[in-house]
Protein backbone atom coordinates (compact mmCIF):
# COMPACT_ATOMS: atom_id res chain seq x y z
CA UNK A 1 0.00 0.00 0.00
CA UNK A 2 1.64 3.73 -1.08
CA UNK A 3 2.15 5.72 2.04
CA UNK A 4 -0.76 8.36 2.37
CA UNK A 5 1.81 11.59 1.73
CA UNK A 6 4.23 9.98 -1.39
CA UNK A 7 5.23 13.18 -3.70
CA UNK A 8 3.26 15.92 -1.16
CA UNK A 9 5.44 18.72 -0.06
CA UNK A 10 4.36 19.36 4.10
CA UNK A 11 5.17 22.69 6.34
CA UNK A 12 4.72 22.21 9.80
CA UNK A 13 4.44 24.98 11.86
CA UNK A 14 6.17 24.52 15.11
CA UNK A 15 7.05 21.66 14.48
CA UNK A 16 10.12 21.85 16.41
CA UNK A 17 8.52 19.61 19.67
CA UNK A 18 5.06 17.93 21.29
CA UNK A 19 2.50 17.97 18.53
CA UNK A 20 4.20 20.05 15.68
CA UNK A 21 6.99 17.13 16.07
CA UNK A 22 5.12 14.06 15.91
CA UNK A 23 3.52 15.67 12.93
CA UNK A 24 6.62 15.70 11.28
CA UNK A 25 7.06 12.08 12.28
CA UNK A 26 4.32 10.85 11.12
CA UNK A 27 4.17 12.66 7.81
CA UNK A 28 7.48 11.88 6.44
CA UNK A 29 6.99 8.38 7.41
CA UNK A 30 4.12 8.50 5.19
CA UNK A 31 6.05 9.27 2.64
CA UNK A 32 5.82 13.17 2.49
CA UNK A 33 8.99 15.89 1.77
CA UNK A 34 8.89 17.71 5.53
CA UNK A 35 9.63 21.10 6.38
CA UNK A 36 9.31 22.06 9.56
CA UNK A 37 9.59 25.74 10.42
CA UNK A 38 10.53 27.15 14.44
CA UNK A 39 12.79 29.92 15.85
CA UNK A 40 15.27 26.84 17.43
CA UNK A 41 15.73 23.48 15.87
CA UNK A 42 14.33 20.40 17.19
CA UNK A 43 16.30 18.38 20.20
CA UNK A 44 18.00 15.53 18.61
CA UNK A 45 17.50 16.73 14.98
CA UNK A 46 19.11 13.27 13.57
CA UNK A 47 16.66 11.37 15.23
CA UNK A 48 13.45 13.41 13.61
CA UNK A 49 15.05 13.21 10.45
CA UNK A 50 15.55 9.13 10.87
CA UNK A 51 11.75 9.06 11.52
CA UNK A 52 11.70 9.76 7.51
CA UNK A 53 10.80 6.63 5.37
CA UNK A 54 8.72 5.31 2.57
CA UNK A 55 10.82 8.37 0.24
CA UNK A 56 10.03 10.81 2.93
CA UNK A 57 12.41 13.39 4.25
CA UNK A 58 12.78 15.94 6.80
CA UNK A 59 14.31 19.65 6.99
CA UNK A 60 14.18 22.57 9.34
CA UNK A 61 13.93 25.98 8.58
CA UNK A 62 14.50 28.49 11.20
CA UNK A 63 11.09 31.60 10.97
CA UNK A 64 9.38 33.44 13.12
CA UNK A 65 6.16 33.45 11.87
CA UNK A 66 4.53 35.74 13.65
CA UNK A 67 6.77 37.77 11.31
CA UNK A 68 5.81 38.97 7.84
CA UNK A 69 8.76 38.87 6.21
CA UNK A 70 10.32 35.75 7.22
CA UNK A 71 7.16 33.84 6.06
CA UNK A 72 6.84 34.90 2.96
CA UNK A 73 10.75 34.25 1.92
CA UNK A 74 10.66 30.80 3.79
CA UNK A 75 7.82 29.64 2.30
CA UNK A 76 8.94 31.13 -1.02
CA UNK A 77 12.33 29.51 -0.72
CA UNK A 78 10.69 26.20 -0.31
CA UNK A 79 8.34 26.17 -3.07
CA UNK A 80 11.54 27.27 -5.17
CA UNK A 81 13.27 24.00 -4.06
CA UNK A 82 10.53 21.86 -3.51
CA UNK A 83 8.70 22.81 -6.62
CA UNK A 84 5.28 22.80 -5.11
CA UNK A 85 3.31 23.48 -1.93
CA UNK A 86 0.60 20.63 -0.67
CA UNK A 87 -0.10 20.48 2.86
CA UNK A 88 0.70 23.41 5.57
CA UNK A 89 -0.66 22.57 8.96
CA UNK A 90 -0.28 25.68 11.17
CA UNK A 91 0.21 24.48 14.46
CA UNK A 92 2.85 27.44 16.21
CA UNK A 93 1.60 28.62 19.59
CA UNK A 94 2.23 29.88 22.85
CA UNK A 95 0.53 30.46 26.01
CA UNK A 96 0.57 33.16 28.55
CA UNK A 97 -2.53 32.70 30.95
CA UNK A 98 -3.66 35.16 33.36
CA UNK A 99 -6.99 36.38 34.59
CA UNK A 100 -8.02 38.96 32.54
CA UNK A 101 -7.72 41.75 34.62
CA UNK A 102 -3.76 40.95 35.28
CA UNK A 103 -3.22 40.37 31.99
CA UNK A 104 -0.80 42.91 30.06
CA UNK A 105 -1.25 43.74 26.20
CA UNK A 106 1.99 42.50 25.82
CA UNK A 107 0.80 38.66 26.72
CA UNK A 108 -2.71 39.26 25.49
CA UNK A 109 -0.89 40.26 21.87
CA UNK A 110 1.87 37.62 21.61
CA UNK A 111 -0.75 34.94 22.11
CA UNK A 112 -2.55 36.61 19.24
CA UNK A 113 0.19 37.15 16.85
CA UNK A 114 1.79 33.94 17.51
CA UNK A 115 -1.37 31.50 17.45
CA UNK A 116 -3.86 33.28 15.23
CA UNK A 117 -1.88 36.29 13.01
CA UNK A 118 0.83 33.61 11.92
CA UNK A 119 -1.58 31.12 10.40
CA UNK A 120 -2.73 34.48 8.27
CA UNK A 121 0.46 34.74 7.44
CA UNK A 122 1.56 31.31 6.44
CA UNK A 123 -2.15 30.53 4.70
CA UNK A 124 -1.88 33.67 2.68
CA UNK A 125 1.34 32.94 1.04
CA UNK A 126 0.44 28.68 0.78
CA UNK A 127 -3.08 29.70 -0.40
CA UNK A 128 -1.50 31.56 -3.23
CA UNK A 129 0.31 28.83 -4.87
CA UNK A 130 -2.40 26.18 -3.89
CA UNK A 131 -5.35 28.06 -5.72
CA UNK A 132 -2.78 28.19 -8.90
CA UNK A 133 -2.37 24.24 -8.99
CA UNK A 134 -6.20 23.88 -7.86
CA UNK A 135 -5.45 21.56 -5.08
CA UNK A 136 -4.04 21.61 -1.45
CA UNK A 137 -4.79 21.11 2.27
CA UNK A 138 -4.66 23.84 4.75
CA UNK A 139 -4.66 22.81 8.47
CA UNK A 140 -4.96 24.91 11.51
CA UNK A 141 -4.57 23.27 15.21
CA UNK A 142 -6.88 25.33 17.40
CA UNK A 143 -7.97 23.68 20.30
CA UNK A 144 -11.60 22.70 22.64
CA UNK A 145 -10.23 25.97 24.93
CA UNK A 146 -11.25 27.64 21.34
CA UNK A 147 -14.95 26.21 21.83
CA UNK A 148 -15.24 25.87 25.49
CA UNK A 149 -13.69 28.81 26.96
CA UNK A 150 -11.38 28.10 29.83
CA UNK A 151 -10.89 30.93 32.74
CA UNK A 152 -7.21 32.38 32.72
CA UNK A 153 -6.40 31.94 29.14
CA UNK A 154 -9.11 34.59 27.45
CA UNK A 155 -5.81 35.62 25.27
CA UNK A 156 -5.47 31.93 24.00
CA UNK A 157 -9.17 30.86 23.89
CA UNK A 158 -9.35 33.77 21.78
CA UNK A 159 -6.68 32.66 19.62
CA UNK A 160 -7.74 29.55 18.77
CA UNK A 161 -11.39 30.21 18.85
CA UNK A 162 -10.18 33.02 15.96
CA UNK A 163 -8.80 30.12 13.89
CA UNK A 164 -12.17 28.44 13.73
CA UNK A 165 -13.26 31.16 12.37
CA UNK A 166 -10.38 32.23 9.94
CA UNK A 167 -10.60 28.03 8.71
CA UNK A 168 -14.41 28.26 8.06
CA UNK A 169 -13.75 31.72 6.09
CA UNK A 170 -10.98 30.32 4.25
CA UNK A 171 -12.14 27.50 3.18
CA UNK A 172 -15.12 29.20 1.71
CA UNK A 173 -12.51 31.23 0.08
CA UNK A 174 -10.17 28.74 -1.75
CA UNK A 175 -13.35 24.87 -1.55
CA UNK A 176 -14.17 26.10 -5.39
CA UNK A 177 -10.33 26.20 -6.38
CA UNK A 178 -9.48 22.34 -4.84
CA UNK A 179 -7.87 23.65 -1.91
CA UNK A 180 -9.58 22.24 1.16
CA UNK A 181 -8.69 24.00 5.10
CA UNK A 182 -9.53 22.37 8.30
CA UNK A 183 -9.24 22.92 11.82
CA UNK A 184 -8.35 20.26 14.53
CA UNK A 185 -9.29 21.21 18.23
CA UNK A 186 -6.73 18.90 20.56
CA UNK A 187 -7.81 18.37 24.24
CA UNK A 188 -5.89 17.79 27.01
CA UNK A 189 -2.37 16.67 25.88
CA UNK A 190 0.55 15.41 26.87
CA UNK A 191 3.57 18.19 26.05
CA UNK A 192 5.97 20.39 27.22
CA UNK A 193 3.08 22.77 27.69
CA UNK A 194 0.87 21.02 29.91
CA UNK A 195 3.95 19.20 32.18
CA UNK A 196 4.01 23.00 33.71
CA UNK A 197 0.05 21.70 34.67
CA UNK A 198 0.73 20.42 38.54
CA UNK A 199 -0.36 16.54 38.81
CA UNK A 200 -2.88 17.11 41.03
CA UNK A 201 -5.01 19.42 39.07
CA UNK A 202 -4.03 17.32 35.99
CA UNK A 203 -5.11 14.41 37.55
CA UNK A 204 -8.77 16.94 38.37
CA UNK A 205 -9.15 17.43 34.68
CA UNK A 206 -9.12 13.66 33.75
CA UNK A 207 -12.31 13.62 35.41
CA UNK A 208 -13.54 15.87 32.66
CA UNK A 209 -12.70 13.78 30.33
CA UNK A 210 -15.11 10.57 29.06
CA UNK A 211 -12.34 8.39 28.10
CA UNK A 212 -10.54 9.11 31.58
CA UNK A 213 -7.14 9.91 30.15
CA UNK A 214 -5.12 12.36 28.66
CA UNK A 215 -4.13 12.39 24.80
CA UNK A 216 -0.50 12.11 23.43
CA UNK A 217 0.84 13.93 20.46
CA UNK A 218 0.74 11.13 18.01
CA UNK A 219 -3.08 10.84 18.16
CA UNK A 220 -3.41 14.48 17.07
CA UNK A 221 -0.76 13.57 14.71
CA UNK A 222 -2.83 10.87 12.87
CA UNK A 223 -6.04 13.40 13.04
CA UNK A 224 -3.99 15.72 11.00
CA UNK A 225 -2.54 12.92 8.38
CA UNK A 226 -5.97 11.83 7.65
CA UNK A 227 -7.10 15.68 6.68
CA UNK A 228 -3.71 15.79 4.79
CA UNK A 229 -4.38 13.10 2.52
CA UNK A 230 -6.83 12.05 0.25
CA UNK A 231 -8.35 9.97 2.45
CA UNK A 232 -10.16 13.54 3.59
CA UNK A 233 -10.73 14.30 -0.22
CA UNK A 234 -14.61 15.60 0.78
CA UNK A 235 -13.73 17.26 3.99
CA UNK A 236 -13.26 21.20 3.99
CA UNK A 237 -14.66 23.84 6.73
CA UNK A 238 -14.54 21.32 9.65
CA UNK A 239 -13.18 21.21 12.98
CA UNK A 240 -12.14 18.03 14.20
CA UNK A 241 -11.97 17.25 17.46
CA UNK A 242 -9.37 15.05 19.13
CA UNK A 243 -10.12 15.48 23.32
CA UNK A 244 -11.49 11.96 24.53
CA UNK A 245 -14.88 13.46 24.19
CA UNK A 246 -13.90 16.72 26.64
CA UNK A 247 -16.16 18.60 24.05
CA UNK A 248 -18.89 16.94 23.51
Amino acid sequence: MEALLTGKTCVVTGGSKGIGRAMVELFAREGGRVYYLSRGEAEDPAALAAAATSGGSVAWRKCDVSVEAEVDATLEAIVKEAGALDVVVNNAGVTRDGLVFRMSLEDWETVIRTNLTSAFLVSRTAARHMIKKRAGSIINVSSVVGIMGNGGQTNYAASKAGLIGFTKSLAREVSSRGVRVNALAPGFIETAMTDKIPEELKEKMKTTIPLGRHGAPEEVAKAALFLASDLASYVTGEVLKVDGGMGM
